[in-house]
């Protein structure tokens, strides 16, 4: 079982797209699931042109934060897995009305 739970905001190796390099950046995780892989949308610096980014702040975090002052873009049209051993760290968890904003509504 994962000790990762939905809004938590990971730092993992993790690819955009299929021509990007695999790098270090932040994601927001929404799910484990039972073999223990994380479900999280990417964070990137910048809003994307052909999918949703929803902004972050420091506003938006319960604990922890990003290390940036500015906005963030959380990637919800990316869903990437990640293996739990694959995280590199935890850097907060997100508000419950900032993660229901990014969630894919039902």
């Amino acid at each position: 079982m994962s000790r990762f739970v939905p809004g938590d905001v990971i730092l993992a190796r993790i690819r955009i797209g299929e021509r990007g390099e695999p790098k270090v950046r932040p994601a927001i995780v929404v799910k484990t699931g039972d073999d223990g892989c994380i479900h999280a949308f990417p964070v990137s610096s910048a809003p994307s042109r052909d999918q949703r980014a929803v902004p972050v702040g420091l506003e938006d975090f319960q604990e922890g934060g990003l290390d940036i002052m500015d906005e963030s873009y959380v990637l919800t049209g990316t869903m990437v897995r990640i293996a739990a051993r694959d995280v590199a760290g935890k850097k907060g968890r997100l508000t419950p009305v900032a993660l229901d904003a990014i969630l894919p509504r039902k």
